[in-house]
């Protein structure tokens, strides 16, 4: 749409009247009669009336929002993987509800079509043997999946959450762009989205009608629900791991809807039941939301380098024991050769036009379609048939030719896995650039799901905003934006929310069974963060030591450092690199729970890693890194103090916390072997005393210090939170609270070997612990680590 001329911005805000010329106003604010649209005009009038510290304060606030949160996505470059921040947009695309419903009604019908076409090519195939689908093209579709022919959804349906990317053309329609049917993302985004856009714009967006996104989640976790096979399984988001690029709005949406995060390796299937690996053996599943693509579910059956599946997925499935949401197979919807047979489709199986209508596409294995689109070839996009990225996103000139090729002898030698589209010219948005509203371009994502009630359109949320006026600006890849989509109503809109209403019957819901694997990661998680601390206490008497006499050569500072190396500690460097990887331990453990890991903690634990490595570059040996280290320590007590006064204590906080007691078990009894030996370097027992935290306890009980009062205080008493017995006594506590801790009312072999190594150690005289005992007692409770994970975890 050409730019608007001055004398049409007469008597907006000033903040829109103040566009550059050249820029003119974004076609979303204005209606096809030339004047602003009515839900802009709020908006609008708020932020004239604003001061650019005022705005650049309120975006700072969004931003922090999702900082704190943890919000990211994974960017996967050339040759690197990095974890890029969420990039919002803070100016949000505002709708009318009039014309979002006509939308959404539009919407519904495409869904209920891919639906009845997806039934088909995995059913009949009719449309392939009445010529409508061609079956040379259906064939050459990586996405169909031959063994899923014939298998028939337990739900009685194939599609359940959907996305239809849209974009709207210079004449004000709609158009669709492509349809998103096999794991659609960024519906979790949108709800982070939403959050932070509301606390920029707080008092418009309670005063503005917009419809909640709450409502929409309800009723597709009632769905989930109610696909379930009563009282035989549970409901489970499938993921493919902490490395997929989506991985955090997976964990996000698994937290917010109360679904267990499942990895193909927490599956198994057993005779024909799909089962969750847990800390109480396998436990039947019996629906997943799919998040992961079809061809890596099944190994055996798909996709054989997968290592992401589970294998036998498939006989479970048609079996009806399983039901998958989406179906496996979906993806073949998506690809850009089916815009092409879609709206024929519609009426072939609906007997009706497409209410809104896809990007206009041609299949060049077909001669009329080839012919037209190499006479048009200048002016069209040409991408691969089986490719799922939209037109906007390619250059109409060939950009995506492969190498030292023509577009007459590409298309003449590959053409029937060519498409040829319309080039799409998107309408723009506003954004904020350079202290100013500016147009960008802008593409629409709408989530569909399927609820027992029909298929409900999630009213707005996702947006993708491009960084400059280039079409192809929006991709993620290339760095767009993402924004709020306001649907605004004429009057007040309900207020969903995913609690309980007042009138519904109240039943207390017990813990979900803990799946292994994130037992494995809490275990390790507290395991890492206890070797944290030591390292870094053992590293602060180091340095503190080294203060005092700067002689390296000290037989005290030899003797630490002995010790420091046993953690593979370079002293060359005043933090060493292994502190820093341990602390990254500790966040890589805590990622892959975080659906089960508090924002809180999430943060204290990712500050911490960021403090180490800024603390890494800067500080120099002795008193310097001493104080440094200090710091780091209290950021590391105040994360363990915080989620051990916040996490919920179900089987998930035990496993942290029997992770915690071992790894500081065997810490002290490393330690103490090397500092209570006659031949110890002066010192070396205060060093112990101070590295153990038990300063004043020591001096309240003791006279002096000597081997005796050290093992007393720092291995029998069972009253020091840092003594080996105190450990072995929680640990003790928890793990008989854990499944399967007595059987035929015996003690499991891990409570037979913790109750024996207790005991040994309570009636062990001080004057007797020798450093050889004590070396002894460390790899006996390395060995508890070992039971742990035979027990729970394999």
């Amino acid at each position: 749409m050409s730019a608007v001329s001055r004398e049409m911005s007469e008597g907006l805000p000033p903040i829109v009247a103040g566009y550059r010329p050249l820029e003119g106003i974004p076609d979303e604010m204005i209606g096809l009669d030339g004047s602003i649209r009515a839900p802009w005009l709020p908006l609008l009038a708020h932020l004239s009336a604003l001061s650019p510290a005022e705005i650049a304060a309120r975006f700072g606030r969004g931003d922090q929002y999702l900082r704190d949160a943890g919000v990211y996505y994974r960017h996967y470059g050339k040759g690197d993987v990095a974890s890029r921040d969420w990039p919002l947009s803070h100016v949000p695309v505002i709708l009318a509800e009039s014309e979002w419903q006509a939308l959404a009604d539009g919407l519904v019908q495409r869904a209920e079509l891919l639906e009845a076409v997806m039934a088909d090519i995995y059913g009949e195939n009719t449309l392939l043997t009445s010529g409508d689908l061609p079956g040379t093209l259906l064939a050459a579709n990586p996405h169909w999946l031959r063994p899923l022919v014939g298998v028939k959804p337990a739900s009685g349906h194939f599609l359940h959450f959907i996305a239809m990317d849209l974009g709207r053309g210079e004449d004000g329609r709609w158009w669709v762009l492509g349809d998103r049917t096999e794991a659609p993302s960024g519906a979790g985004f949108a709800l982070e989205t939403r959050v932070a856009t509301s606390r920029v714009f707080a008092e418009i967006y309670r005063q503005s009608n917009v419809h909640r996104l709450a409502g929409f989640f309800g009723a597709f976790r009632d769905m989930l629900d109610w696909m379930r096979t009563p009282g035989t399984g549970s409901v489970g988001l499938l993921t493919s791991g902490l490395f997929n690029e989506t991985y955090y709005e997976q964990a996000y949406i698994a937290r917010y809807l109360g679904l267990s995060l499942l990895e193909g390796e927490d599956l198994v299937v057993e005779g024909q039941d799909l089962k969750v690996r847990t800390i109480d053996g396998l436990k039947p599943i019996s629906v997943l939301w799919r998040r992961l693509e079809s061809a890596w579910c099944d190994p055996l059956e798909l996709d054989e380098r997968s290592r992401l599946g589970t294998p036998g997925l498939l006989d479970a499935i048609r079996a009806g024991r399983v039901t998958m949401a989406n179906a496996l197979g979906a993806g073949a919807l998506e690809t850009q050769a089916f815009l092409a047979f879609l709206p024929r489709l519609c009426e072939r199986l609906r007997g009706e036009s497409l209410a809104i209508p896809n990007v206009a596409t041609w299949w060049c294995g077909q001669e009329a379609e080839y012919q037209y689109v190499r006479e048009n070839r200048h002016r069209l996009v040409i991408s691969r048939a089986n490719a799922n990225r939209l037109p906007i996103e390619l250059d109409p000139q060939g950009s995506t030719l492969p190498e030292a090729m023509t577009p007459e002898r590409w298309l003449d030698e590959e053409r029937h896995a060519l498409v040829g589209q319309e080039a799409v010219r998107l309408s723009t948005t506003p954004a904020w650039k350079d202290g100013v509203l500016a147009p960008r371009p802008m593409t629409l994502r709408v989530f569909l799901a399927r609820t027992p009630e029909g298929w409900q359109a999630m009213p707005g949320g996702f947006a993708r905003v491009g960084q400059t006026l280039e079409p192809g600006s929006i991709a993620m890849r290339y760095g767009s934006n993402v924004a709020d989509v306001w649907i605004v109503a004429d009057k007040p809109v309900p207020e969903p929310s995913l609690l309980r209403q007042n009138g519904t019957a109240f039943m207390r819901k017990q813990p979900g069974t803990l799946p292994a694997r994130a037992a494995d990661n809490l275990f390790w998680l507290g395991r890492y963060v206890e070797r944290t601390e030591g390292m870094l206490r053992l590293l602060r008497a180091y340095h503190g030591r080294l203060a005092e006499s700067a002689d390296t050569e000290a037989p005290l500072l030899q003797r630490v450092a002995e010790l420091l190396e046993t953690y593979g500690m370079d002293l060359a460097q005043p933090l060493p690199s292994e502190v820093i990887s341990c602390i990254q331990s500790a966040v890589t453990s805590a990622g892959k729970i975080r659906d089960r890991f508090s924002l809180d903690g999430w943060s204290a634990l990712v500050d911490l890693a960021s403090s180490a490595e800024q603390i890494g570059r800067q500080v120099q040996p002795g008193d310097d890194a001493a104080r440094a280290i200090s710091v780091l320590i209290r950021k590391l007590t105040g994360f363990s103090g915080l989620v051990h006064e916040n996490m919920y204590r179900a089987m998930g906080w035990r496993f942290l916390t029997i992770g915690q007691s071992i790894e500081r078990a065997i810490g002290m009894a490393g330690w103490l072997s090397a500092m209570i030996p006659a031949d110890a370097p002066d010192g070396a027992l205060d060093l112990m005393i101070e590295v153990g935290d038990s300063v004043m306890t020591h001096r309240r009980r003791y006279a002096m210090a000597m081997p005796e009062s050290v093992c007393d205080l720092m291995v029998l008493d069972s009253l020091n939170p840092r003594s080996i017995l105190f450990e072995l006594e929680r640990m003790q506590s928890h793990i008989e609270l854990l499944p399967g801790s007595r059987r035929e009312n015996r003690l499991s072999p891990l409570g037979q070997a913790l109750l024996k190594l207790r005991t040994d150690v309570a009636t062990m005289p001080a004057e007797a612990i020798t450093p050889e005992w004590l070396l002894d007692l460390k790899w006996r409770i390395a060995g508890l680590s070992d039971a742990v994970t035979d027990t729970y975890f394999a």
